[in-house]
């Protein structure tokens, strides 16, 4: 019974249980109490009436006979009335029974009025601990619906309202769960728009300053022709900021859900670097491929290739004329990894911890162009598919990407 595993009830009925037991056996004591005192009584009108017999000379078998006879006549009951003994008399006996009647009432009132002084503070403690249960229970809900859950109501206990606040406890916690969610997101949607406000800025003011030029020498060609380049590279810049910022958010809320299917992954690098193989050639780099072309690894191949091509572009912006890029790749017992190395620059010990936040940009960096969005957004896409990316490099040395994803065992 659920009842009766509540600490505070058990409790109760354990003060309620010793008490009638306390009560039964005291009311057995009294009652035998009483009883030796009426017999005692009784015994003392017995010696009375025989001492005043033998003063009379009356014989004691007469007098023993007398005491150990049970019958009523009417002639004794006749006798009795015509001394006066009858129940409203008074005899010599008469103040020892109204002392014992007044001892025994005193006392059975005492007794009495004793046990409910218990009865009432028993009830009493327990229905103030009751309450005080539940105003903290009440305080902590207030406490609760303004937000703060540092307090906890109690729960460790056996009981019906027990199991009451452990529910109420996990709708807290849920509760909790959802405001601290709604929280983060807010900030994220705060920091994004930021963010993107602040990396707006430089592009748009670019963009008006061509447009003055322009609309200050329209009969210059050369002019307009030079500064409406510039202006479709503003707006190339500006388009590579928006997609990837969108990329990178719609990631970062699992609004994305990658298509996980075996591809060799051979064709998957080749996928990666296709667009990058030609500026690799024009500016002198080489894109070096070593791998089993048979290997096989389960990814979602669009989302994967474009983290790869992240690392691979980054490679290539910090690598000097003549530079080298090499992704090779190697299958464990549990684990699959890519290699991304270059002989770049490669990234200052005081960078290395930050490379992968958001517009972060080294002032070592030899990448003007850069948005600082490729490697966060390379970070997103491996982790989002439940790998891991590293990274290891030495000033003046280059670096080494690591990609790893657990494999099927």
């Amino acid at each position: 019974m659920s009842l009766c595993q509540d600490r505070q009830i058990k409790g109760f009925l354990l003060f309620l249980t010793l008490f009638a037991l306390l009560f039964v056996g005291t009311a057995t004591v009294l009652t035998i109490y009483q009883v030796n005192g009426a017999e005692a009584l009784w015994l003392k009108h017995d010696e009375a009436v025989s001492s005043s017999l033998l003063e009379q000379s009356v014989p004691k078998e007469v007098i023993a006979v007398a005491f150990t006879n049970t019958d009523i006549s009417e002639d004794g009951r006749s006798l009795l009335a015509a001394a006066g003994l009858g129940k409203q008399s008074e005899s010599s006996m008469r103040p020892y029974f109204n002392q014992f009647q007044r001892s025994a009432f005193c006392t059975m009132l005492c007794t009495v009025l004793f046990f409910l002084f218990v009865l009432a503070v028993g009830i009493f403690v327990f229905f103030w601990k009751r309450k005080r249960l539940y105003q903290q229970a009440d305080k902590i809900l207030l406490n609760y619906i303004n937000g703060d859950y540092s307090c906890h109501i109690p729960q460790n206990y056996e009981g019906a309202i027990y199991q009451v606040f452990s529910s109420v406890e996990q709708l807290a916690t849920m509760l909790q769960s959802k405001n601290e969610t709604e929280r983060k997101a807010k900030e994220f949607l705060k920091d994004t728009i930021s963010d993107i406000s602040h990396q707006l800025k430089t592009p748009l003011a670019a963009l008006a300053m061509y447009q003055e030029i322009i609309e200050s020498e329209p009969e210059n060609a050369e002019t307009v022709k030079q500064f409406a380049a510039k202006m479709g590279i503003s707006l190339k810049r500006m388009e590579q900021l928006i997609l990837s910022m969108l990329k990178i958010t719609r990631l970062d809320t699992g609004n994305i859900i990658f298509e996980k299917k075996s591809c060799r992954v051979s064709e998957l690098i080749a996928h990666s670097v296709n667009e990058l193989t030609a500026r690799a050639k024009n500016e002198n780099k080489q894109i070096q491929i070593d791998g089993d072309g048979e290997q096989k690894l389960i990814c979602d191949m669009e989302w994967t290739g474009e983290a790869i091509g992240n690392i691979v572009k980054n490679a290539l912006d910090h690598t000097q004329v003549g530079g080298i890029v090499r992704i090779t790749w190697n299958r464990a017992p549990a684990m699959f990894q890519i290699f991304i190395s270059d002989n770049g620059s490669g990234i200052a010990p005081e960078d290395i911890h930050h490379i992968f936040k958001r517009f972060y940009r080294s002032k070592h960096s030899i990448d003007t162009q850069g948005i600082g969005l490729g490697l966060p957004l390379a970070k997103s896409i491996i982790e989002g598919q439940g790998g891991v990316i590293s990274v290891q490099s030495e000033s003046g040395k280059g670096t080494l990407f690591t990609l790893s994803f657990l494999t099927e065992l």
